[in-house]
């Protein structure tokens, strides 16, 4: 679904909204306590995170720092730790005092469930300014009037391209419109002498990379859910435009050629990464690419743009997602859990460090405009997107990314040429969907 996520494990999500299905039916949690104002935070608190390598070694660092603010708090991390593993331990009562999540489609889930507290309480206590925060993360940290989340920096969805292939093809600007990517992707598409792909302008399947329907989306303003909480795919023209665009493209390459070279390419996050490579001219990408690419392929001469669009008019926005953190409905010591949490998600110049060292966008309006955020041109476009009206994000929805993936699996069936009929499939995709959500509900 969302950065840092292999296509194999990203599956992990349904699992775990699955498993907080579980973690609902336990028994209520005993009733919110907090400590009283002033009082001395002490002890081992515990934090789990899935960063690994690099962006985990930049995850140290600042929590050296709070230690070294906070001499009575000691913190122990678990890095490489996903959310089907998080929600499985707090399910079976030895979950962490905080879990740092790559994914905000599972807020409803941890909210709904109680798997993750009430943060209210100690925001009201220690006067913390939500008015700080972007709209959009607020938005996507609670649900259902709670609030059990904090953001933790932001991600943007435009994408990334290849500059040296673009002058190779007489391309001089990015596409902005998706008729302008069809045609792109045509011309720097180059095929062998046995007609297979050689290197693609731009691989349309949906289950490539980040390549999620939540991330193209926005490209035609497509809703995921009505006013009143069911499904909108069915009823949405958006949906179709977006798909019908999507199977064109899918047809003009073939759709078993795009499965034979997707089958060649490197793992996302490694430096196989078939855009740095340059197999893939032009990729879906969020603005940590950023840095994988700086690490990874600095010799890459590649440009960025927001998500190019149906309607002229809404150009300039993309996806907006992020990561969150929260505190386990079993922690130990959540005082300290939450000492941590506050420093992480609203100290400017922690924020600031991290955005630096992970390139994610900030998510306080003081860290934003911080003289210290390194803020590239690159960059600059990803904050652009991040601040657009044109950009959206997942709702969240109490049985979690359940609508996301049930909706996934529909959209690789319609790429295959498995589903004829579109209207039909998506009025029961719309039948699937509103099911699988009253259940996870």
């Amino acid at each position: 679904m969302h950065k840092r996520i292999p296509p194999a494990q990203k599956t992990i999500i349904a699992a775990a909204a699955a498993l907080l299905l579980t973690a609902a039916c336990t028994p209520a949690p005993k009733e919110q306590k907090i400590a009283e104002k002033g009082t001395e935070v002490s002890g081992t608190v515990e934090l789990w995170h899935f960063f690994t390598e690099r962006e985990a070694a930049a995850i140290d660092t600042v929590i050296k720092d709070f230690t070294a603010t906070h001499p009575t708090i000691k913190v122990t991390v678990k890095p490489g730790q996903d959310d089907s593993k998080m929600t499985q331990a707090i399910g079976a009562g030895n979950g962490p005092d905080i879990g740092l999540s790559y994914s905000t489609d599972i807020v409803g889930k941890f909210c709904s469930s109680g798997a993750w507290v009430d943060l209210a309480p100690y925001l009201q206590r220690d006067n913390v300014d939500l008015g700080r925060l972007n709209a959009t993360t607020r938005s996507y940290t609670e649900f259902g009037g709670k609030r059990c989340a904090m953001p933790f920096l932001a991600d943007a969805y435009g994408i990334f391209y290849n500059k040296d292939l673009f002058a190779k093809a007489g391309i001089t600007e990015p596409p902005k419109t998706l008729d302008e990517l069809t045609e792109d992707a045509k011309k720097l598409t180059v095929r062998n002498k046995n007609g297979s792909l050689k290197t693609v302008g731009f691989l349309p399947l949906f289950d490539f990379y980040e390549n999620a329907a939540a991330h193209l989306a926005p490209a035609v303003g497509a809703q995921w859910l009505t006013a009143d909480g069911k499904s909108a795919v069915g009823t949405d023209p958006a949906w179709k435009t977006l798909l019908t665009w999507q199977k064109n493209l899918v047809d003009w390459y073939g759709y078993e050629n795009l499965q034979k070279f997707r089958a060649g390419l490197g793992d996302e996050f490694s430096a196989d990464n078939a855009f740095q490579k340059g197999q893939v001219a032009i990729n879906v990408d969020a603005e940590y690419r950023l840095a994988f690419v700086k690490d990874q392929a600095p010799g890459l001469k590649y440009g960025v743009a927001p998500i190019p669009v149906s309607d002229p008019a809404k150009y300039g926005g993309g996806y907006v997602t992020g990561n969150i953190m929260g505190i386990s409905k079993n922690a130990r010591n959540p005082e300290a859990a939450w000492a941590l949490i506050k420093y992480l998600t609203t100290d400017d110049k922690t924020i600031v460090k991290l955005a630096n060292s992970l390139k994610n966008v900030p998510t306080t309006t003081g860290a934003t405009g911080d003289p210290g955020l390194q803020v590239e041109p690159e960059f600059k476009t990803f904050m652009d997107i991040f601040a657009s009206p044109h950009s959206l994000t997942s709702p969240p929805a109490a049985s979690g990314p359940a609508y996301q993936e049930t909706f996934g699996t529909f959209a690789t069936n319609w790429q295959s040429g498995k589903v004829k009929d579109l209207d039909a499939g998506l009025a029961d995709a719309d039948k699937q969907i509103n099911s699988v959500m009253t259940l996870g509900g």
